[in-house]
């Protein structure tokens, strides 16, 4: 080696001194390149520089796949934004606390997650922009343009009864009813339906759509005058007109539909029908008699007198208003109500406005469709179509649409995806949006503090500033509450179940209503259609809350379940039954009050010192003005207008006795439980404790 490193060491020495000398030397074809020894300088050193090169470009950097994130993706929308299918997002999700074997294409991913498996499967992530997405077509559908005046037809009118509760509408309807069922010799109709067919003799039709008169079904009373030609407003001869008497007549006024007033109870000893007549008049409504247009019939629904009568002055008000249809094309109508059947699934109750409904008409209603399977009518019998201003029941919905909704026939399925697909990519937009404003909120006012802060600390050299912020910063971490506290506050979760959406609808508007968070917070865990299920009872011991039912059931298996795992389980039939037990809930998690109930007072005479042991006590000497002093009960000295001292007595004598109560009128003589200077003219208040149920201080307005 050595000899080797002497031989390389002339070799660069010659090639330093003379390469022209050394080229000489050798003889070398004149075909061949020049050999040099420069060159061979060059090639050594280009061999280092060639090793750094090959390794800095051994491997060339390759660019991250950037995957388009948003906020509740699901897993098949992140596999398909990173153009992997289901099981890879799944592979990524792999020793997570995500329970991988619980995840499905449709199920909702947290934010964490998403970017966890977008960074492990060797990707980068970029949050999706709204004003992107809001270029995408829009898919919706619309009501058709005004029909051809030369294609309308006539249709009967559809009549909505309103009023106050216990006014009588429930019998109205019933007597109706019956004589729907003498002249067609057929059965009642189901309750739940709220609507029904009435033919005069004459041959005329009238629909009838049914709406409950209790406060909490404001909502059901605006959607029944919303999908109705007139209204009949019932009002009680003998109780005159009341809250939702005026809130009827709103809703009609607000719809624009027109009024006939029937005056019911007429037959009782107190009817008072002008006088129905003349309150009415305060809220704008006139009956033909005093000089105005609306028509008033005086009516005995227990009775049924004058039934008739009401029905002619319907169908000769309907004339008036020449009420028409288009009975062809695409249909168009209004969902009155809905609920879930256990043998027919979703079902809804809806009146068609516009077109003729058959079986296997595709329709959309809000973010739910339909391909129809069965047309019911008021009857429960099967129909083959249904017109304008026929109420049908419609059977074949993929989930069950929100009462109120308006229903619109489409060309096919696809086109039925297609529009409800757009309309839950438009909530989701709005969602988004509101959500980032709310982000853009927080982050100014979060930029407003820091300029605020620093505007405070501008006058100080940047070592001053750091040491500030620092001992400030460093105090908050002090006082930082641990992240794992619990919830001090009062809390009653509920789960809430009722037989149909209009019903659930109303609850909830009730709850709404509530303004008592200071005494206890109420937070609606879930709420829904049908029966209460083992899901309901598993949610309520999740969260600790109660079940109310409001027409629905729960079967043994469910109520055992309950009970099993302490969930209360309450079901009503009445909704303001079921908004008391919500009250008496809120109330039994309040704290009691403590009151103070006053048992007796005395005036201290003298004051004395008594030697007990090696300690000198003071002794009050007093006289009892008024009630009795009890040992057992808690005391109070008061001078002049303040409270000095609060306690329990260690001994209380009379003459040289130990006694346990002194009455008005008697001498004794008291130590307190503690040091403290009594002075002639103080007064001695015995007082005892009580506890008073609280109650909560919500009021829902009945």
């Amino acid at each position: 080696m050595s000899v080797m490193s002497s031989v390389m060491r002339g070799a660069r020495r010659l090639v330093l001194a003379d390469p022209a000398l050394i080229s000489s030397f050798l003889s070398v074809p004149r075909s061949a390149p020049p050999l040099t020894c420069q060159s061979r300088k060059f090639a050594s050193k280009q061999v280092k520089g060639q090793r750094k090169d090959q390794k800095s470009k051994g491997k060339p950097k390759e660019d991250k796949q950037e995957v388009e994130i948003r906020q509740r993706m699901t897993v098949q929308a992140l596999a398909h934004a990173m153009n992997k299918d289901f099981d890879h997002v799944l592979e990524a999700l792999l020793n997570t606390t995500v329970d991988v074997d619980a995840l499905e294409p449709s199920s909702v991913l947290e934010e964490q997650w998403i970017k966890e498996a977008v960074t492990r499967s060797g990707m980068k992530f970029r949050w999706a922009k709204l004003s992107q997405n809001r270029e995408r077509e829009n898919r919706d559908a619309h009501r058709r343009p005004p029909a051809d005046p030369a294609l309308l037809k006539p249709r009967p009118p559809v009549v909505t009864i309103m009023g106050h509760v216990d006014h009588g509408k429930t019998t109205l309807l019933d007597s109706l009813r019956k004589s729907q069922i003498v002249s067609t010799e057929a059965g009642g109709i189901t309750q739940h339906i709220g609507a029904f067919l009435v033919q005069l003799p004459t041959g005329e039709r009238i629909t009838f759509l049914d709406t409950p008169g209790h406060a909490a079904f404001s909502s059901m009373r605006a959607r029944g005058a919303n999908a109705t030609d007139i209204v009949v407003l019932v009002v009680a001869a003998d109780d005159g007109v009341m809250n939702q008497t005026v809130e009827s007549i709103q809703h009609a006024r607000r719809a624009g539909v027109p009024i006939i007033v029937a005056v019911n109870k007429c037959d009782k000893s107190q009817a008072d029908p002008q006088r129905v007549k003349q309150e009415l008049l305060s809220h704008d409504v006139v009956c033909e008699e005093l000089g105005g247009d609306v028509q008033s019939i005086h009516v005995s629904a227990l009775k049924g007198d004058n039934l008739l009568a009401l029905a002619e002055a319907t169908v000769a008000l309907a004339e008036v208003l020449e009420l028409k249809a288009e009975q062809s094309g695409l249909v168009e109508g209004l969902i009155i109500e809905s609920r879930t059947d256990k043998g027919k699934g979703p079902v809804t109750t809806a009146v068609i406005q516009r077109g003729t409904l058959r079986r296997g008409c595709v329709l959309v209603a809000g973010k739910s469709w339909a391909k129809v399977r069965f047309l019911f009518d008021e009857n429960g019998k099967v129909m083959t179509e249904a017109g304008p201003s026929d109420a049908v029941e419609v059977v074949g919905w993929k989930e069950l649409p929100s009462a109120g909704e308006v229903i619109l026939e489409v060309e096919s399925e696809q086109r039925a995806r297609e529009v409800v697909e757009w309309r839950s990519y438009e909530e989701e937009q709005q969602k988004l949006e509101e959500e980032q404003r709310v982000i853009e909120v927080k982050q100014k006012q979060h930029l407003d503090e820091y300029r605020k802060e620093r505007a405070d600390l501008s006058h100080l050299s940047w070592r001053q500033r750091k040491s500030v912020l620092y001992r400030a910063n460093k105090t908050k971490f002090a006082m930082r509450p641990s992240e794992k506290v619990e919830r001090e506050e009062l809390l009653l979760p509920l789960v809430i179940k009722g037989d149909v959406d209009g019903s659930v609808e109303a609850i909830l508007k009730v709850l709404d209503s509530y303004d008592a968070q200071e005494q206890c917070q109420l937070e609606l865990v879930h709420f829904g259609i049908g029966d209460v299920s083992e899901n309901d009872v598993n949610l309520a011991e999740t969260f600790g809350g109660s079940i109310y039912g409001f027409n629905v059931t729960a079967n043994k298996s469910i109520q055992q379940l309950a009970e099993r795992k302490g969930v209360p389980l309450r079901l009503h039939r009445v909704i303001y039954k079921l908004i008391d037990g919500v009250k008496e809930e809120l109330s039994s998690k309040l704290q009691p009050l403590v009151t103070e109930n006053t048992v007796g007072e005395a005036t201290v005479l003298a004051v004395f010192d008594v030697t007990v042991g090696k300690k000198k006590v003071a002794v009050a000497g007093c006289r009892v003005q008024k009630g009795q002093l009890d040992r057992r009960h808690k005391f109070r000295l008061i001078r002049g207008q303040n409270a000095i001292w609060e306690g329990s007595l260690k001994q209380l004598k009379h003459h040289k006795d130990d006694v346990q109560t002194v009455r008005s009128g008697m001498e004794c003589g008291l130590s307190a439980d503690s040091d403290i200077e009594f002075t002639a003219g103080d007064v001695i208040v015995c007082f005892e404790e009580q506890e008073v149920p609280q109650v909560t201080s919500w009021d829902p307005g009945f």
